[in-house]
This record gives C-alpha cells, structure tokens and sequence, in this order.
C-alpha cells in the first residue's frame, strides 16, 4: 500500500511587528488573505468580546485601506483586555510598515498608531501602602 504524499502549503508572511502597551506585547504576522484576524487561536471577535477593543485591533486596518487584503494572525500574552487591544494595533501598524517599505508610515503616524504607549503601573513601595499612597499619620 502506497501512502499518499501530502502537500504542505507554506505559509508566507509578507509582514512581521511586535506590539507593546502597558504590560501586554503582542507579535502580528501578516500574509496574504481574505481579512480575517485571529487572536490566540480565536477569531478576533470571540477573543475580544466588546466592540470597543475589535474596533480598537481593526484601527490600523481601515486608516491604510486594507482590511480586506489582508489576514492577520496575532499572538498576544500579559497586561488585560484593553492593553491587549492597544498592543496588538500598535502590532499590526508595525507589521504594515515592514510589509509595505514604510508606504503606510505616514498615515499610520500622523493617526497615532505607530507611538508605544508607555504608561506603565508604577511599583508599590516599601513603607506605603500603594506605589505613593502613605499611611494614614497619628500625631499621638
């Protein structure tokens, strides 16, 4: 019995960026598609449950004009929902640049998309109770 080859299609991505916001970092892998954005495995709108956040992911996408020519695969660990959504925009801003020679730069910077956001939860420290929050002062 012969066993029958199987053909691998190679999966080739024309752009690679790595998004970062608050704690989250997101690595975009853009090839060539339909538009469809997956999300760890997931569609985007089932990983990111309200509007706010797939609006947010899709921001890149609609400013350069190239929602429907594109598929979009994202890998995403750390921060919360909302930082996830901002990593993964800035991700995929980074990830059209590199595809397209810096064509989409312009747009893409002048919208806001391609500048990390570095706000970052500052550390609690030793004798607070928060990060700057002191204990409450008794004078007896």
């Amino acid at each position: 019995m012969a066993k029958k080859a199987v053909e691998k299609k190679e999966v080739v991505n024309l752009g690679l960026g790595t998004g970062r916001r608050k704690t989250a970092v997101a690595r975009v892998y853009l090839r060539e598609g339909s538009g469809k954005i997956t999300v760890n495995g997931k569609p985007v709108e089932e990983y990111f449950v309200d509007a706010i956040s797939v609006f947010t992911v899709r921001q890149p996408l609609v400013a350069t004009e190239t929602a429907e020519k594109y598929d979009v695969v994202i890998n995403v660990t750390g921060g919360g929902i909302k930082g996830q959504a901002g990593a993964c925009r800035h991700g995929i801003a980074r990830a059209l640049c590199d595809e397209n020679n810096e064509a989409y730069r312009k747009i893409l910077h002048d919208a806001g998309f391609m500048t990390r956001d570095p706000r970052m939860v500052e550390r609690k420290k030793y004798g607070r109770r928060g990060a700057r929050r002191r204990f409450q002062f008794s004078k007896r």
